[in-house]
């Protein structure tokens, strides 16, 4: 399917405004987007049923971040779709997650088993997401809860590869720099 209305470099945000495909709401709901896909990859891999579970539930909620990063925030009309609740659950599991690790002292490299280098992968481009969601709030209003709501899922995705590469046996390689 396509429309053509995107042939000169604009597209719609939710709304009937039109932007620039480069600006910095775009990029920054284009990092979500990325993100997304890449979890999908990390789920295509994982043989736990807990890990791909919550893979899923970080995908439904950032098809709602993206949905907020697509709207303009207008006055008492818009309600944002990521809100406190989303990011405390995203600090449950984070914390749920690390009472199974060990603790860390030093800097890991990432890479391990095939679903925690995805993992490590993921981190990066939602840490690249909240970088982008920062630009994009300098200029717009954006769902202010989305700064930290990326935050956290960053800390998630680095104790989801901790535990993956913890249950294939793999050892973390310690950065000595």
């Amino acid at each position: 399917m396509y429309t053509r209305r995107g042939d000169r470099g604009e597209t719609s945000l939710y709304g009937p405004r039109r932007v620039a495909k480069d600006s910095p709401r775009v990029e920054a709901y284009g990092s979500i987007d990325e993100l997304n896909s890449l979890i999908g990859v990390a789920i295509s891999v994982s043989k736990d049923g807990a890990t791909t579970a919550s893979l899923r539930r970080v995908q439904e909620l950032l098809f709602k971040a993206g949905a907020d990063c697509a709207t303009e925030l207008d006055s008492s009309q818009t309600v944002p779709r990521i809100t406190t609740d989303d990011t405390l659950r995203l600090e449950e599991m984070t914390d749920e997650l690390g009472r199974h690790l060990p603790s860390l002292g030093n800097f890991i490299l990432p890479g391990g088993s095939p679903l925690g280098a995805y993992l490590q992968l993921s981190r990066a481009v939602c840490r690249r997401a909240e970088r982008r969601l920062v630009t994009a709030s300098k200029r717009e209003r954006v769902n202010p809860e989305l700064l930290p709501f990326f935050n956290r899922l960053s800390s998630l995705l680095f104790n989801l590869s901790r535990a993956a590469n913890k249950r294939a046996r793999k050892e973390e390689t310690v950065w000595r720099g």
